[in-house]
């Protein structure tokens, strides 16, 4: 049975394919959001009568998650006994959740319909406002799920790829909430000495998000640190994310591919090292 993609989306509220000023004025809003704060929530962008069937194929498929349980630094490094105990480099936090890799969304994924949908893409592009936006040419990691348990989360990061689309599907019994910093580094600078407050927990720099099933975030997550708070409960966690980056062919450092989706392709060694920007991860 093919899947539709837009028979799962509210269009009457988010109208991304009719080319009009609806969907103009859509694109501003959110735009406005993305340049305030790196990110904007588009509130029930699937029906709330289909999350269901979002919910069933999670739980196919979530055996195939890669679990990994490890202690990380917020750039997936190794450890650099050279600096102070008190850089972020070297501020490790427990991390254990997992992620179902993107060749297990195929042909008959909604998820996958969703992203392959000609109008979805071009919406995220508009809404960055973006020139260079491509699809994340990783075969593991372009539509991908995100499942934590309890006791789990993800601690704080940035992001290896420049956009990052997330759908919130099913959300734990209790904990789970999304907590940013927004743009904290840039496209040349790591800006240590932000972060370093943002792991100390200041409040004035960290905004907090309660995503609820059906809700789609466009989030500018390389340069915004950011985590998911632990989980409780022994309701699953899922989210899908959906990936894009400014550079064609653009794929996971095979340090990264290994950690969060167990395996290394043959093009993550081809790629490595390929990226345009001089950010350390």
């Amino acid at each position: 049975m093919k899947i539709i993609a837009s028979e799962y989306v509210d269009l009457i509220k988010y109208p991304i394919h009719e080319v009009g000023p609806a969907r103009k004025a859509l694109i501003d809003e959110s735009n406005l959001a993305i340049k305030d704060d790196g990110c904007v929530v588009l509130k029930g962008f699937v029906k709330q009568e289909r999350i269901s069937e979002l919910v069933a194929e999670c739980d196919r498929v979530e055996s195939q998650g890669h679990r990994n349980f490890t202690r990380t630094n917020p750039y997936f490094l190794s450890d650099r006994e050279d600096l102070p105990l008190t850089h972020p480099l070297r501020r490790f936090y427990d991390r254990s959740n997992a992620f179902v890799p993107a060749d297990n969304f195929g042909s008959e994924s909604i998820l996958r319909a969703i992203f392959d949908w000609s109008a979805f893409s071009p919406f995220i592009k508009e809404v960055l406002g973006e020139e260079n936006f491509f699809p994340y040419a990783d075969p593991l990691a372009d539509v991908t799920v995100n499942l934590a348990e309890e006791g789990g989360g993800f601690p704080w990061h940035f992001d290896t790829n420049n956009y990052t689309v997330t759908l919130a599907i099913q959300n734990a019994e209790r904990g789970g909430d999304f907590e940013y910093s927004p743009m904290v580094r840039s496209l040349t600078e790591e800006n240590y000495e932000i972060v370093e407050k943002v792991l100390d927990g200041d409040k004035n720099l960290i905004r907090t998000l309660k995503l609820e099933p059906g809700d789609l975030q466009i989030f500018k997550g390389r340069y915004s640190l950011h985590r998911v708070a632990p989980l409780a409960g022994l309701r699953k966690r899922y989210v899908a994310i959906f990936s894009y980056v400014a550079e064609p062919g653009m794929v996971s450092s095979p340090q990264r591919a290994k950690e969060l989706y167990g395996r290394v392709l043959p093009i993550h060694l081809e790629r490595a090292g390929l990226r345009a920007d001089s950010l350390i991860d």
